[in-house]
């Protein structure tokens, strides 16, 4: 059995002696810690996030619904639970506030709404006067508001008893200054009124409950929570919980930080891992000869294995503790740099504890024993007399274990193509996922064959390039094991790199494409907070405008896929009619008519339609921005979903279901008088200019890929490098053999050179094979088109992965010449 004992005399000696042996296999486990932990450092801030009360601090409970969906499948062992975010924010019944204040031990509870509104353009927040309460507001002059009335920050936007104009989510009205206080930027209302104003009449955003004198809190929140009871899935919060009642942004942190370290760190550990342990047994591997003369003296196969693995005790560790450190500093630039970009709150910091180290230190310590255990199998079968002549032969490059679960890899990969390439939407998208994951495993395990195979089909090119090539192509053939060690690591780099980036390239140039091609208003009206409620009619009513289209923006969850799934999708509400719409905005329309779009319809994109299979005519079932259920009946199938919305909707269906229900623009057709009249309304910018906005929005998801790719990519790229050096350095002898028995110095580099090229460019191109095979199927399933692989970030790609490459054999083969001349 292979159990880590105390350090022997054996690993002591190796570790302390021939410490160059293990820099390989140091910096592999290293590398492996630093992903594992930098990942595990982003789960573990995602997990603990928080944000201290403030606006409830003086409320010890506050109650609020439940932001997330709960879809549960299944019965008994077989039930399956998901838990999903809604887009916007769910609210409660306002029957509750008075159940809530009648709860005992409560002496009074607020009914809290925020939402926006403006003045003359200026945009200000509006709550109910009985939420002064939990931020100690009060009034400078005038009396509290009744309905009709308003109190205005006293910082010159009117004073008592003025008549005021604010547009509000139902619409431009007219009050009275009741009063003023010194609370800049907030507007206070009559409470029933602001509800009413709010856009959802009789919802709440939350309650929060005051206790009365002698009440302790955990016992106000039980009877309120009795009192309550689950009603609209409300859920009673205390202490730092109520932080996250009012900053709904934290919810959506904590989901991103957790899909980062999960989604992502689960590929790039596992990643890190198959590399790591594959350089752990390249470095035992090398040691051949060294086992096959202990075996050859007398060392028995246990005493092999405790050295391995006392080896293991005595690197892993330094190693992985080491990795902590660069693991720490890229956590700390991605979530800054998460932070600068607004997809992670300010407000909250990076949690740095003993856990994620700890289970860097352990990862490292279970790669280095598992492969260390695997690869010292064979030294440690072997029969004492004839362990130095098996170790003078080249293994074959089949195995009896390896082979055939690499072959069920292989056509598991093939296999997962096909069924990718014929879904659509986020199913083609996660079957990818898996073909890569597939073909990457084959490559791992079927290593020596593909190595065998590039060496033969390349090794005819080199043979015409003289006596190098013609070493080189030899020593490929010869050596497969050696060669494919050097092969996965590049092939590595570059599939996740190129799958990565040209994903990226390839959505973002379909969306492009949709979005010049969708837009034919002659120009488009846009605000940075917003535009007005009545901007579309103000718009329309406008000389010299002959169509103005009003369009708000959200996102709603729609179900589909195998198991307890919604998915987030683009939505836009359009404030006019579907004809109207037609006229601005071309969206490809392939089933239906745009002209059918009325309150309880829904015109979808055709590549959501694959995937939540439905067609003209079909209800979809949905949840609104509040996580309301809807089934709305499709009325149109269209091509341009990307480039505009997945989703199309009358406004009147979303308005009522989001906090902020304005239109973020207005595309209009006009003369270009009648467009330079549209300026009071908001920013008026062309077609060409309206993209280039948009194309600036899309910015972050590229930056978020680029950086996956290029953890992962470097990842593999310097796990390339290393293997390479460790190659070139154990073939010393052989190096010094080839100058003995006459080889030139140049003959000898020359043969290096060749390998090198070798081994990148058919690394390079499976890496290139593997990306394709991914592609292909995911962007005809998520675009309907063709991946986009721009030449020069390609070129680059191969550039960079021969010239690296390159250098990582030849430095030090030079070096190792230098060593050999340099001896009598």
């Amino acid at each position: 059995m292979f159990t880590p004992h105390a350090p022997n005399g054996l690993a002591r000696a190796a570790v302390r002696f021939k410490p160059s042996s293990f820099v390989g296999t140091f910096v592999a486990l290293l590398l492996a810690a630093a992903i594992a932990s930098a990942c595990g450092i982003l789960l573990e801030t995602g997990l603990r996030a928080s944000v201290p009360a403030d606006r409830y601090a003086k409320a010890p409970v506050v109650v609020a619904a439940d932001q997330q969906i709960h879809l549960t499948t299944g019965t008994g062992d077989s039930t399956e639970t998901a838990d999903f975010l809604v887009p916007d924010t769910a609210r409660l019944p306002e029957s509750l506030v008075a159940r809530a204040a009648a709860a005992p031990g409560a002496a009074t509870a607020v009914g809290d709404v925020a939402y926006p509104v403006r003045q003359d353009g200026t945009p200000l927040t509006a709550h109910g006067w009985g939420s002064a309460a939990l931020t100690g507001t009060t009034l400078a002059d005038g009396t509290a508001p009744r309905t009709g009335e308003v109190v205005l920050p006293a910082a010159g936007m009117g004073r008592t008893g003025d008549r005021v104009t604010l547009d509000t989510p139902t619409g431009a009205r007219e009050f009275r200054v009741s009063g003023t206080t010194a609370a800049p930027g907030t507007v206070w209302f009559a409470d029933h009124q602001a509800v009413r104003l709010s856009g959802h009449p009789g919802r709440v955003d939350a309650i929060a409950v005051f206790a009365a004198p002698g009440t302790a809190t955990a016992t106000l929140a039980d009877r309120v929570r009795e009192a309550v009871g689950h009603t609209a899935t409300a859920r009673v919060h205390t202490g730092d919980d109520r932080g996250a009642v009012e900053t709904p942004a934290l919810a959506s942190t904590k989901e991103l930080l957790f899909g980062l370290g999960v989604s992502f760190g689960g590929v790039a550990t596992m990643v890190a891992v198959m590399t790591a342990a594959g350089t752990v047994a390249l470095g035992v591997g090398q040691r051949g000869r060294e086992f096959a003369l202990l075996r050859a003296i007398g060392a028995t196969p246990r005493q092999l294995r405790r050295t391995v693995a006392t080896e293991s005790l005595l690197v892993a560790p330094l190693a992985g503790a080491l990795g902590c450190l660069p693991g720490t500093a890229l956590a700390a630039w991605w979530f800054g740099q998460l932070q600068d970009r607004g997809a992670v709150l300010g407000s909250i910091g990076l949690e740095v504890s003993w856990m994620p180290f700890a289970a860097a230190v352990g990862l490292s310590l279970l790669t280095a024993l598992s492969a260390g255990y695997l690869a010292a199998r064979r030294p440690a079968r072997m029969r004492p007399g004839l362990a130095l002549a098996q170790t003078a032969v080249e293994r074959a490059p089949f195995g009896p274990v390896r082979t055939p679960i690499g072959v069920l890899a292989l056509i598991g990969g093939g296999t997962l193509a096909g069924v990718a390439a014929s879904s659509a939407g986020d199913d083609a998208a996660n079957a990818a996922l898996g073909v890569v994951m597939l073909f990457m495993l084959a490559v791992g395990l079927l290593g020596p064959v593909i190595a065998r195979i590039c060496a033969a089909v390349l090794g005819l090119a080199l043979r015409a390039a003289g006596a190098p090539g013609s070493l080189a192509a030899a020593n490929s053939r010869t050596n497969s094991r050696r060669l494919a060690s050097a092969i996965t690591p590049i092939v590595l780099a570059m599939a996740f790199a190129s799958t990565l980036v040209f994903m990226q390239t390839s959505q973002e140039r379909v969306t492009a494409h949709q979005q010049r091609d969708a837009i034919t208003a002659d120009h488009i009206v846009t605000a940075p907070a917003g535009l007005g409620s009545d901007a579309t009619a103000r718009a329309a009513a406008t000389p010299g405008v002959t169509t103005a289209v009003g369009l708000l923006r959200t996102s709603v969850l729609v179900s589909g896929g195998p198991g307890p799934q919604l998915t987030s999708v683009s939505a836009q509400g359009v404030i006019g009619t579907g004809e109207q719409l037609a006229r601005v905005q071309d969206l490809d329309v392939r089933a239906g008519s745009l002209g059918a779009l009325r309150p309880g319809t829904v015109a979808v994109d055709t590549t959501l339609a694959g995937t939540a299979d439905v067609a003209t005519g079909d209800r979809l079932a949905l949840r609104l921005p509040d996580g309301t259920r809807a089934y709305p009946k499709v009325v149109a199938v269209y091509g341009r979903g990307l480039g505009t919305s997945l989703l199309t909707f009358p406004a009147a269906d979303l308005e009522n279901r989001m906090t902020a229900p304005y239109a973020s623009e207005v595309l209009v057709r006009a003369t270009p008088a009648g467009a330079k009249r549209l300026t009071a309304l908001g920013t008026v910018t062309n077609s060409s200019g309206y993209a280039a906005a948009q194309d600036e929005a899309r910015e972050l998801n590229a930056w978020a890929n680029t950086v996956m790719a290029a953890v992962l990519g470097g990842f593999a790229a310097v796990a390339a490098v290393n293997t390479l050096v460790m190659t070139v350095l154990d073939r010393r002898r052989e190096l010094t053999m080839l100058r003995l028995v006459g080889s030139t110095r140049r003959q000898v580099m020359g043969m290096i050179r060749w390998e090198a090229l070798l081994v990148t460019v058919a690394g390079a191109a499976l890496g290139t094979a593997i990306a394709l095979a991914t592609l292909f199927p995911m962007m005809k399933g998520l675009t309907g088109e063709s991946p986009y692989i721009p030449p020069l970030v390609y070129g680059t790609f191969v550039a960079a992965t021969i010239g690296v490459g390159l250098a990582a054999m030849l430095l030090p083969a030079r070096a190792a010449l230098r060593t050999a001349d340099a001896r009598p």
